[in-house]
């Protein structure tokens, strides 16, 4: 089943965007009269009836829709990119495929990335949505100072993730199910330790993720991972 994707829906647009219908129609060569199904990335699945199928504009007639079933958990992860962006991108893909609901960037002191092409990265957002058959669109912020994040950014349980071999707290035994989750993932070189000691002043917990020294990006897939595992 091919999931396709138009945010307008809710507005009256009855078509896909050339590169939705480019796919419909050229790709998937789906014809007029065809059944399809889409989303509004706002959590509702709609059934629809293909009326004109053109590489550069494909029309349907929605005939139902249903909502999708909300989580009862919330999974924010707020990561410093890395300095290769392959990498980044690997994370937005695979951890919206697992199951997250926001994905903000800090920029902390041993950052290796100062800025990030947040419009890329809101595309792969699509693409794993619908790769996925999700129909609520994971939330892609901007880069922000990781002293501004940990200051304003809301939760129920906040987590920092930091390399500590002395450290027993494992994340998997320090989270509840059914919450509203931040976990800070630091640079390569980790988080300062006057940046933990800042997030640990404005609530955050510090974790472990196991013994095994992690790349960036995997530490942020394994903390998505074991947030969604503790709320099966």
């Amino acid at each position: 089943m091919n999931l396709f994707y138009q945010p307008e829906i809710p507005n009256g647009i009855h078509h896909l965007d050339p590169e939705e219908s480019r796919h419909c129609a050229k790709v998937l060569r789906k014809k007029p009269g065809d059944l399809i199904q889409l989303t509004d990335g706002k959590g509702k699945r709609y059934h629809a009836l293909l009326t004109e199928s053109k590489p550069d504009k494909c029309s349907f007639k929605i005939s139902s829709s249903e909502q999708e079933h909300p989580r009862s958990f919330y999974t924010h992860i707020a990561l410093a990119p890395t300095k290769n962006p392959d990498r980044t991108e690997w994370f937005v893909e695979k951890a919206i495929e697992i199951g997250i609901d926001e994905i903000s960037f800090i920029l902390c002191d041993n950052s290796e990335r100062a800025a990030i092409k947040t419009d890329r990265l809101e595309k792969l957002a699509v693409s794993a949505m619908k790769q996925s058959l999700r129909c609520t669109l994971t939330k892609i912020n901007h880069m922000v100072l990781v002293s501004e994040f940990v200051k304003t950014a809301k939760a129920d349980s906040k987590f920092i993730a930091y390399v500590d071999q002395s450290n027993p707290d494992h994340l998997l035994k320090q989270v509840s199910p059914k919450s509203n989750y931040i976990v800070l993932i630091g640079p390569e070189g980790d988080f300062s330790k006057k940046e933990l000691d800042m997030a640990i002043e404005t609530g955050y917990k510090k974790v472990s993720l196991g013994s095994n020294r992690l790349r960036t990006e995997t530490a942020g897939l394994v903390a998505c991972h074991i947030l969604n595992l503790v709320n099966v």
